[in-house]
């Protein structure tokens, strides 16, 4: 079992930055890890994954703006946001996979996770 808790978001105007954080209770050295948000009226979606194997996914809505990263020595995962436009606000959530192992690439597919924060708010004004 792992639970996550998010931190970070806020609001800002747009062209700003933000760092999103999510705290793990167990170790998520060896999971797949990942980045999603929800936009009112909106499916979630993925934005960032990393996987156990070192790599990274980004959504194209996002990439050269997020950046994704993980601390395995905190348990912590870490999302970048620059150049944040109006269209990115949403509630952010991390997700953990129950699968453990070294192998694992990153994936921006919801049915992989298992594990959910309970998000945090990013709102971006014009």
């Amino acid at each position: 079992q792992v639970q996550l808790v998010e931190s970070g978001g806020g609001s800002v105007q747009a062209g700003g930055s933000l760092r999103l954080s999510c705290a793990a209770s167990g170790d998520t050295s060896r999971r797949r890890l990942g980045w999603f948000r929800q936009a009112p009226g909106k499916e979630r979606e993925g934005v960032a994954g990393i996987g156990s194997d070192g790599s990274t996914s980004y959504a194209d809505s996002v990439k050269g703006r997020f950046t994704i990263s993980k601390d395995n020595a905190k348990n912590s995962l870490y999302l970048q946001i620059n150049s944040l436009k109006p269209e990115d606000t949403a509630v952010y959530y991390c997700a953990a996979t129950w699968q453990i192992g070294g192998g694992f690439s990153a994936s921006l597919s919801r049915g992989q996770y298992t594990y959910w924060g309970q998000g945090t708010q990013v709102t971006v004004s014009s």
